[in-house]
C-alpha cells in the first residue's frame, strides 16, 4: 500500500495533502512530494493528513525529515489532523513542528481564504467530490 498527494498553492501557503497509509514502502513517494513542494512554492507548508489511514515509525520519521528539509530552505512545515493515535517520533533534532487540530484550523491560523490558485497531485488522488 502507498500513498497519493495533493500539493496545492492558497495565496502563500502551500498545502501537501497525503491520503493511504505513510509506511516504509511509501516514503520514497512521501520524499518526492515533498521535493515537488520545495520546488514550487516559498512560503509555509501544512501537511494535512486529513485522510492518511496510518503511519508507522518510519513514516512518522520521514515526516520529521521533511521539516527539516522544509527549514533548511527557509520555510516552516506544519500538520493538520494527524492520525489518532497523535504521536510523532521525535528525533531529538527535529525542528518544532506545529500542530492543527485539522486543516480548517490551520488555514485559520494562516487566514487563508481557501482560494485555489495552483494544485498537482498523484495520478490516483482520491476524488472527495465524487
Amino acid at each position: 500500500m502507498t500513498i497519493e498527494w495533493r500539493y496545492t498553492i492558497q495565496k502563500d501557503l502551500g498545502v501537501l495533502s497525503l491520503a493511504g497509509f505513510l509506511g516504509a514502502e511509501a516514503v520514497d513517494r512521501f520524499t518526492g512530494a515533498v521535493g515537488w513542494a520545495l520546488a514550487r512554492g516559498t512560503g509555509p507548508v501544512v501537511l494535512d493528513l486529513t485522510s492518511l489511514r496510518g503511519w508507522s515509525v518510519g513514516g512518522q520519521l520521514a515526516v520529521a525529515e521533511a521539516a527539516r528539509r522544509f527549514r533548511a530552505e527557509g520555510r516552516r512545515m506544519e500538520l493538520a489532523a494527524i492520525p489518532a493515535d497523535g504521536s510523532l517520533v521525535p528525533t531529538g533534532d527535529q525542528p518544532a513542528i506545529p500542530v492543527h487540530c485539522d486543516l480548517a484550523a490551520a488555514l485559520a491560523a494562516h487566514r487563508s481564504e481557501g482560494a485555489h490558485q495552483r494544485e498537482w497531485r498523484s495520478d490516483d488522488w482520491p476524488d472527495l467530490r465524487a
